[in-house]
């Protein structure tokens, strides 16, 4: 199992534990770590056969000026904005994410909020015998996860909605 990382966190794929599938064919991520797991499976060149998606940054719906914004905030105070972004992706949990706190860089976050969910990468994926899931918490202060699931499952995703959880799905 391939596990990638939420901006500024390492070693968090513990909280999916009751989710996450340890086999050897199987690629997964968290948030951030979602981006990186498609990208690196649509250029894999060994065998996957499934693919999970724990809380996609999924931010095509948000503006340029959103963006912008929360690059400016990351910039003036790199640290605050790290903890403020931490206590938004354990809510409603009061679950402390110090603990597997990695300092993100300005490009991660860059990349994280503009990424283009691609509705031809989900295909070429799943065109490919990859079987998709995603997985997505009802009150994640994070992303809009109604909009998130319409595209997901629009493709042809398998999608888990998660009542009365947030970003970590807790």
């Amino acid at each position: 199992m391939k596990f990638y990382s939420g901006f500024s966190l390492s070693g968090e794929d513990v909280l999916f534990n009751p989710f996450l599938n340890h086999g050897d064919f199987c690629v997964s991520g968290f948030s951030y770590g979602c981006i990186k797991a498609v990208e690196y499976s649509l250029s894999a060149k060994t065998r996957i056969d499934k693919l999970q998606l724990f809380s996609p940054s999924f931010f095509n719906t948000q503006d340029e000026k959103f963006k912008r914004l929360q690059l400016m905030f990351y910039s003036k105070d790199k640290q605050t904005y790290i903890k403020n972004f931490l206590q938004n992706v354990s809510y409603p949990s009061s679950r402390d994410l110090s603990i597997y706190m990695k300092e993100g860089t300005y490009d991660q976050l860059h990349e994280l909020l503009f990424y283009e969910w691609d509705k031809s990468k989900i295909m070429t994926l799943l065109q490919k015998g990859i079987l998709i899931e995603v997985y997505l918490g009802e009150v994640d202060k994070i992303i809009n996860t109604k909009i998130a699931n319409e595209f997901f499952k629009s493709c042809g995703c398998e999608v888990y909605f998660f009542k009365s959880c947030g970003h970590i799905l807790q």
